[in-house]
């Protein structure tokens, strides 16, 4: 295990990288002090999704963890803070709201642009500096690259989408980040499961997923979104042991397939 200021890294011996980028919850002071008691409860985290992927470890997955909250700077964002999604709600690369469109500073303060960029060297571009060097050597030991993004989210937010969100949420950039053939073993494995699947729905994979994932040069990505519903309470925030259980063993099956799915 390999720590930083900004991650923790385990080092695997598969072509499989599981990255988790909005688990972090450390605010440096001089943030922490200007925000909104209700923004210093981090709502918009994905809570414990670095428990669940524990599992990684004993199939030989590498992982790299956040530290710090999104709120500081979204890992999962590009950072010229370009939009994701076309005509759809989101946040940037140093949000100013939470995704209920709450203030997350006092005084409503938002973030200027010097402010942004010294965010993003100090905790963005270490990141994603890792991942890229973790992914180089992949290649150039196994002659390919799995990225798995990592993320989860409240089952019901009415600002971001309707209705209740399906429990696995499969994104590939419509088909561009990864293999046809690996989406597909992913998504049967997936629906041969208890749960019920969304594939590149609401969430199609964030910035992660759409830089790294280059199948042209033998580079696979996928994002899962986990509704929180399937393995915690969402009214207290208390992780599910039954639950989790229940979803870390599709979660395995998942990530098996995809590991075998290139040659």
């Amino acid at each position: 295990m390999k720590k930083s200021d900004c991650y923790t890294f385990y080092q695997g011996n598969s072509p499989l990288l599981v990255s988790i980028p909005h688990d972090g919850r450390a605010l440096p002071t001089e943030i922490s002090k200007l925000m909104t008691s209700n923004a210093l409860s981090l709502p918009d985290t994905d809570w414990n999704v670095s428990c669940l992927y524990q599992f990684c470890k004993e199939i030989d997955a590498s992982m790299i963890i956040a530290k710090y909250s999104r709120y500081v700077v979204d890992l999962n964002r590009n950072d010229t803070d370009k939009s994701l999604y076309k005509n759809k709600i989101t946040t940037g690369v140093c949000p100013s709201n939470s995704f209920d469109g709450n203030y997350l500073y006092k005084d409503s303060k938002t973030i200027n642009a010097i402010e942004k960029q010294q965010r993003i060297k100090l905790y963005w571009m270490p990141y994603h500096n890792k991942i890229k060097s973790c992914l180089k050597n992949i290649k150039n030991h196994f002659g390919y690259a799995l990225l798995w993004d990592a993320h989860s989210i409240r089952s019901e937010i009415p600002s971001l989408f309707p209705g209740k969100l399906p429990d696995l949420n499969i994104g590939s950039n419509d088909q561009k980040s990864c293999s046809i053939y690996a989406q597909n073993a992913v998504i049967s494995t997936a629906k041969n499961s208890p749960y019920s699947v969304a594939v590149n729905d609401r969430f199609k994979g964030g910035y992660i997923t759409r830089y790294y994932g280059i199948p042209e040069k033998n580079q696979h990505a996928i994002q899962l979104e986990l509704a929180q519903s399937c393995y915690m309470d969402e009214h207290t925030m208390d992780y599910d042991i039954i639950r989790a259980e229940k979803l870390v063993n599709t979660l395995r099956k998942m990530l098996l397939t995809f590991a075998n799915s290139i040659d």
